[in-house]
């Protein structure tokens, strides 16, 4: 199936795709969305609460939260980048409240506009990408970039599921990736589609990548659950199998504390004993999925302990992606913007989880610049000759897609592997991961029709995972959730880590190091 030409391609159904593709069109481009799933219910977003950094235009409380965010990220970030975000996501909230969203009100009569229920919110972004014009392609998930004779980013090809992999080609005059992280089918809540093919594609048309150390995002979920929550869990206590509970730092802090007890083996449990009654209903309210399984299981987890588990969100809610080279998220290649998670968030939150609050400002934030930063690009532009680009998991082969993807998993999802890392352990899986990839490459995955998608999607975990830790042994210190042997935080590496290339990945620092 061959589609008329457009202006601008986006690629991904969640939130940085709906708001850039609104934004290419109310900038007068011709929008094509295709989406993995369907647009508006796929992703983490839709199918649970998405809070924001949200800040009212008040100076001094803007610069405060600045700042404070800037040093929570060990100095990685941005401070015009941050300012931006937060004025960019106020107004296009003021948007979301005119689109019908029904935000609560406070007993002051004040609309409380922090948080977001996913399926509402992601609802009426459908609805409007809809009505503004946006030709929605559901269930085509993208499979490779086309680039042109000057080595734009030129459109793309994939399958249809719903139509038996039937393939599909869209050419455009920019494309927005807004693919999502990659969380490697840890089993996370709302993840399953969020496998890096994004980065994948990127990548083989040349694109850089940033802060992929920052890929050891860990949350905690109840046991037999997979959703997973952050913030709510500074009203936990824990305690052990036996009942006594177990000394935290602080309560945001406990994340480490209680992954060490996971990795020797031990069980530990939770109770949100700490949480205030009058917010005990508001909890429920803003994250229903969370509360689900435990009542079902007969569990109230202000009263009752209950057994957790640590689930890997990779990049999800890690920082790294696509390097971000303007203010309108263009990357390293021409014609080609990130938005969302596929997208470096290094520029809001440094080396910490920009998970949650931030990388729901940042969604609709480099969303809206990616849309009108690609019209700018494409509307108008001749559309010279363009070709597939890639290879990895294209053409059907030996391997078999599952083993592809358990081998990645072994070495990504242990946490004495990805959070308590060592040089050794570093290089030992960097070596395995190597040896797949060639592997990948000279033999191919088996497959053809709709599994050609996984496939790919096992190629793109494997250079994902490629990625990240070659990013995590060039770093030679711990920052943020970059965890490397104890080292300390060395105070004037104040770098960001590039990295890129598929069989001879490299490394680099932004800025570069000054000559001793």
């Amino acid at each position: 199936m061959n589609r008329p030409d457009t202006d601008v391609l986006v690629l991904g159904g969640g939130p940085a795709a709906a708001w850039a593709a609104l934004a290419a069109a109310g900038a007068g481009a011709r929008v094509v969305l295709a989406d993995k799933g369907y647009c508006g219910t796929s992703g983490p977003t839709a199918s649970g609460g998405n809070n924001l950094w949200y800040v009212p235009p008040d100076a001094e409380a803007r610069a405060r939260a600045v700042g404070e965010r800037f040093e929570q990220g060990g100095r990685l970030a941005d401070r015009r980048t941050m300012a931006r975000v937060l004025d960019e996501t106020y107004r296009r909230v003021d948007d979301l409240a005119s689109f019908g969203y029904p935000f609560p009100v406070d007993e002051d009569g004040v609309e409380r506009r922090a948080s977001l229920q996913g399926p509402e919110y992601m609802k009426r972004m459908r609805r409007r990408v809809h009505r503004s014009g946006v030709t929605i392609l559901d269930h085509h998930p993208a499979l490779r970039l086309l680039v042109d004779d000057w080595g734009v980013a030129a459109g793309a090809a994939g399958i249809a599921r719903q139509k038996g992999g039937e393939t599909w080609t869209v050419r455009a005059g920019a494309v927005v990736l807004a693919t999502g992280g990659c969380a490697f089918l840890s089993g996370a809540f709302g993840t399953n589609v969020d496998t890096g093919d994004g980065h994948l594609m990127a990548a083989e048309l040349g694109a850089e990548l940033s802060g992929m150390e920052f890929s050891s995002a860990y949350a905690f979920s109840p046991a037999h659950g997979s959703h997973t929550k952050g913030l709510m869990m500074q009203f936990a206590t824990y305690y052990t199998e036996q009942g006594v509970p177990i000394d935290v730092p602080d309560p945001l802090g406990a994340r480490v504390r209680v992954a060490e007890r996971l990795a020797a083996g031990e069980k530990v449990y939770a109770r949100l004993d700490k949480a205030p009654p009058r917010l005990h209903e508001a909890m429920r309210h803003a994250q229903p999925n969370y509360f689900l399984p435990l009542d079902k299981a007969g569990i109230d987890p202000f009263r009752d302990r209950y057994e957790l588990r640590m689930v890997l969100e990779g990049t999800v809610r890690g920082t790294g992606g696509l390097r971000i080279t303007g203010d309108d998220c263009a990357t390293t290649v021409p014609g080609l913007y990130a938005a969302g998670d596929v997208a470096t968030r290094e520029l809001v939150s440094g080396a910490v989880s920009g998970g949650g609050a931030y990388n729901g400002a940042w969604a609709i934030s480099s969303g809206t610049w990616a849309g009108r930063g690609a019209a700018g690009f494409a509307v108008g532009r001749a559309r010279p000759h363009a070709v597939p680009a890639g290879r990895a998991g294209l053409r059907p082969g030996l391997l078999d897609a599952a083993t592809v993807i358990r081998a990645v998993q072994d070495e990504m999802l242990p946490l004495d592997r990805n959070l308590f890392r060592t040089r050794d352990g570093l290089r030992g899986s960097l070596a395995s991961l190597d040896a797949l990839w060639e592997r990948i490459t000279s033999q191919g995955i088996a497959g053809t029709g709709r599994e050609r998608l996984r496939a790919r999607s096992a190629a793109a975990m494997t250079a994902h995972a490629r990625w990240s830790y070659r990013a995590a042994l060039a770093r030679p210190e711990s920052r943020g959730m970059h965890r490397l042997e104890n080292l300390p935080q060395l105070p004037r590496y104040e770098h960001r880590r590039l990295v890129g290339g598929l069989d001879e990945p490299w490394t680099a620092v932004e800025p570069e190091e000054a000559p001793a």
